[in-house]
C-alpha cells in the first residue's frame, strides 16, 4: 500500500476559496470569524499529487483552553488511494503538523472528513444501518457531530421532467397540489428575513431543535453580499398563501452546488404542502443558474421510525436523490484529559437535546 505523508504550510485564507466545499472556503472562515472563531488558511502538499487548501477555525472553550476544527476537510486530491488506512494515515499527519501552528492551549483538533459512502439497495432486515468510512485510532469519536454526516444529493442536470420523475409519486403530487391550491414561492430580499425567522422559531419549537438568533442569518446574507471572492450566493425563498408565509428556505449556491442550509414551515395550513413547492422552486432556480447538485444537507443515518427526526428522513429522501454517509466528527487529542472532559460534557448536552426532541 502506498503511504502518502502530506505536509502543510500556512497560506492566506483567501487561498481556501479554491476548496470544493463552502465549509472549507475562505468565505466561510471569514464569516465564522464574525462569531468568535479564528480562521486560518493552509496549503496541503500531497507529494506527487495536487496541492489542496485547508481551512481551520479555532475558538476558546474557556480561559485556558481552545480547540481547532476542520469542517469537511481535508479535501483529498485526485488519485489519492481509496482506502480507510491511507486516509487515516494522512489525517494523522495533518493533525500532528497542525499542532505546530496552533496555540499551546489547543486541547484537540476536530475533523469532519468529507469522504463518503453511498447507499445501495439493501435488505433492511439484514443490513439495518448504512456502512460509513472508518476513522481509526488515535482518533476518537466526538461527543456530537457538528456537520450532518448523512445527506441527500439530487442531480439537477437532467430535464425538469426527469427530476420530477425520480421523486416518489406522492412528492410529485404534493408539488402539484401546492400549486393547485394557490401556494406561490418567490425569492425574497434579505430584508424579509424576519418573515422567515418567525416560522423558523415555530419549527424549532415544534421539532425541538436549536437555532441561531436572527442576527446570524442576517450576517450570512450581508457577508455573502460584501465578500469579494469565492463566487457564492445566498437565496431566501418564501412560500405564501393569501398573504401568509407558510414555509421558507435559505440556500447557498457555490461552485456548481446548491446547499439547502436552513428551512422552516408554519404550523398553519400544513395540508397545502408548501415545503414541497419551496424545494422544487429552489432546485429549478439552482439548475437555471448552472448548478449540478442540490444538497438537502442533513438527514438521520437510516430509515428508523423511532428516530426523533424520522419525518425529516422521509421528507428529504422522497425527492429522489443519492443518500450518502460521511464519517462524522472525530477528534485528535493534544491534551487528552481536557479533551475527555469536553467530550463528556458534549455527549451529555447531546443526550439532553435528544430527549427534548423526543418529548
Amino acid at each position: 500500500m502506498t503511504i502518502i505523508d502530506p505536509k502543510i504550510t500556512p497560506s492566506d485564507l483567501s487561498q481556501c476559496n479554491d476548496a470544493a466545499s463552502f465549509l472549507q472556503s475562505g468565505f466561510w472562515g471569514s464569516f465564522k470569524a464574525r462569531f468568535g472563531w479564528n480562521a486560518r488558511g493552509f496549503l496541503v502538499d500531497w507529494g506527487e499529487l495536487k496541492q489542496t487548501p485547508l481551512m481551520v477555525i479555532r475558538r476558546r472553550l474557556g480561559p485556558w483552553i481552545s480547540f481547532a476544527y476542520v469542517p469537511w476537510g481535508p479535501e483529498l486530491p485526485a488519485g489519492f488511494p481509496p482506502d480507510d488506512v491511507a486516509r487515516n494515515q494522512a489525517l494523522v499527519s495533518i493533525a500532528r503538523s497542525l499542532k505546530n501552528f496552533l496555540p499551546k492551549d489547543t486541547a484537540f483538533v476536530r475533523f469532519d472528513p468529507p469522504w463518503f459512502t453511498e447507499d445501495a439497495p439493501r435488505n433492511k432486515s439484514t443490513v439495518p444501518f448504512p456502512q460509513t468510512p472508518r476513522i481509526l485510532k488515535p482518533f476518537s469519536r466526538a461527543g456530537a457531530d457538528i456537520q450532518p454526516p448523512d445527506t441527500v444529493l439530487i442531480d439537477i442536470i437532467p430535464e425538469e421532467s426527469d427530476i420530477l420523475a425520480r421523486m416518489k409519486s406522492k412528492w410529485r403530487y404534493n408539488v402539484r397540489l401546492a400549486v393547485k391550491k394557490g401556494v406561490t414561492v418567490r425569492q425574497a430580499d434579505a430584508n424579509e428575513l424576519p418573515k422567515f425567522y418567525k416560522i423558523l422559531k415555530e419549527t424549532a419549537k415544534r421539532d425541538g431543535i436549536a437555532i441561531h438568533n436572527i442576527g446570524y442569518y442576517e450576517m450570512l446574507f450581508s457577508h455573502c453580499r460584501d465578500y469579494p471572492q469565492g463566487g457564492q450566493e445566498t437565496a431566501l425563498y418564501l412560500a405564501e398563501h393569501e398573504g401568509e408565509v407558510l414555509a421558507g428556505a435559505v440556500v447557498l449556491l457555490r461552485g456548481g452546488n446548491a446547499v439547502y442550509l436552513y428551512g422552516a414551515s408554519s404550523d398553519n395550513k400544513r395540508n397545502l404542502m408548501a415545503p414541497y413547492l419551496v424545494q422544487w422552486k429552489a432546485m429549478t432556480d439552482a439548475k437555471a443558474k448552472g448548478c449540478a447538485v442540490y444538497d438537502l444537507f442533513g438527514i438521520p443515518p437510516s430509515e428508523d421510525s423511532s428516530h426523533p427526526m424520522a419525518g425529516l428522513y422521509q421528507f428529504k429522501t422522497g425527492f429522489g436523490g443519492r443518500v450518502i454517509h460521511r464519517p462524522g466528527s472525530w477528534d485528535y487529542a493534544y491534551h487528552p484529559l481536557a479533551k475527555t472532559l469536553f467530550t463528556t460534557a458534549e455527549s451529555l448536552r447531546k443526550k439532553l437535546r435528544s430527549l427534548k426532541k423526543r418529548g
